[in-house]
C-alpha cells in the first residue's frame, strides 16, 4: 500500500480562504484505500469549528526547537477521522489561537517555518512514513528543504519523496534572510543564488521548488505562463530550469458540495431535466442583489 501526506496551511471543511482548502479535502478522500493511504496535516487552529474540534482526539505531544531564535517549543498532535480520511492537526496555541489563519506576513513566517519542521518531526511520533508528502503553496515550501537537508541525517526519512503544488505564484514567503535562518536553524550554505535566496532576502515557497522532486500547478497554462518573466514572479529562470519536473493538474470539483441540486448556498436549486428553466433564476437573483439590470438573456463576460 502506497501512503501519502498531504500538508496544508487549510483544507475543508475545517478552515477555508480559498481553492487550496477544496483542493485538500476533497481530493484525499477520492484515492482507493485498498491501495492507498492518504492522510491530511494541518494547524490546529483555535478557529476551526467547535463541532469538529471537540470530537478532536489526542494523539501525543513532544517539544521541538528549529533554530536559533526559535527554541524549544511545545508541538501536539490531534487526529480526527472524517470521510474515511485520517486528519492531523499541529497544535500550539501560541502560533495558531487566532481568529484567521492569517495575518501579520513577518508572524506568519515564523509559525509555518515551525509547521513545516513541526509536520516532519511528527512522522516518528504517530509511526506514519509516507512515500509522498504533498506540499502546497509558501507554507510548506521548507517541508522539501528540511527533508532532504536537515532530516537526512535519520534514516527513517530516506527515501521520502516531495511534491510542491504551487496555487498562487504570488505569495511566496519572503522575508530577511538572516531572520528565516535565525527562525528555520538552516545552515548557511542553503542561503545562496541557487537555493533559498531571493534579491538578498530569503524565499520560503522558492526553496521547496529547488528541493521538491516534483512540481505540479493548477493548469497546463499556468505551468507554461509562469516560466515567463510577465507571470513568473521572478522565479521564471527557476521554474524554467524545472520545467521537465513540472506539469500542470487541472483541479477538479467536489461534486457531493457543489452539486446544484442540493447546494444551499445557491438561489435556486435545479437538476439535469429542469436546469432549462430554473437556472436562470440565479442569474436573477444575483443580478438583483448586485444592483445591476434584471436580464435574464444578459451575458457576463470575464475580464483577465
Amino acid at each position: 500500500m502506497r501512503k501519502i501526506l498531504f500538508a496544508a496551511s487549510e483544507c475543508v471543511p475545517f478552515i477555508k480562504t480559498g481553492g487550496l482548502a477544496d483542493v485538500c479535502g476533497a481530493l484525499p478522500k477520492e484515492f482507493d484505500k485498498e491501495n492507498w493511504d492518504v492522510r491530511v496535516v494541518i494547524p490546529n487552529y483555535s478557529c476551526i469549528p467547535e463541532k469538529y474540534r471537540n470530537d478532536f482526539q489526542y494523539v501525543t505531544h513532544f517539544y521541538m526547537g528549529t533554530g536559533p531564535m526559535l527554541p524549544e517549543k511545545y508541538v501536539g498532535i490531534l487526529k480526527y477521522e472524517y470521510q474515511g480520511v485520517t486528519f492531523y492537526f499541529i497544535d500550539n496555541q501560541e502560533y495558531f489561537n487566532c481568529a484567521v489563519p492569517y495575518g501579520d506576513i513577518r508572524y506568519d513566517i515564523e509559525k509555518f517555518i515551525f509547521f513545516d519542521k513541526a509536520v516532519l518531526s511528527m512522522l516518528k511520533a504517530i509511526d506514519f512514513r509516507p512515500d509522498l508528502i504533498h506540499c502546497h503553496d509558501w507554507q510548506t515550501g521548507l517541508i522539501p528543504v528540511y527533508l532532504k537537508n536537515e532530516f537526512q541525517g535519520d534514516g527513517f526519512y530516506w527515501g521520502i519523496k516531495s511534491i510542491m503544488t504551487i496555487h498562487n505564484l504570488k505569495f511566496q514567503g519572503i522575508w530577511d534572510r538572516k531572520v528565516i535562518q535565525g527562525l528555520s536553524g538552516l545552515t548557511d550554505n542553503l542561503f545562496v543564488p541557487d537555493k533559498l535566496e531571493f534579491k538578498r532576502d530569503a524565499n520560503m515557497l522558492k526553496g521547496g521548488l529547488v528541493y521538491a522532486d516534483y512540481i505540479t500547478t493548477v493548469s497546463d497554462t499556468y505551468a507554461q505562463e509562469i516560466q515567463t518573466p510577465y507571470y513568473g514572479e521572478g522565479l521564471d529562470g527557476l521554474l524554467s530550469a524545472r520545467h521537465m519536473d513540472m506539469q500542470g493538474i487541472v483541479n477538479g470539483i467536489d461534486v457531493d458540495v457543489y452539486n446544484p441540486a442540493t447546494d444551499p448556498k445557491i438561489y435556486c436549486n435545479y437538476t439535469i431535466d429542469n436546469w432549462r428553466k430554473k437556472k436562470v433564476n440565479n442569474k436573477v437573483k444575483l443580478q438583483e442583489e448586485l444592483g445591476l439590470a434584471v436580464d435574464k438573456k444578459k451575458i457576463g463576460r470575464a475580464h483577465v
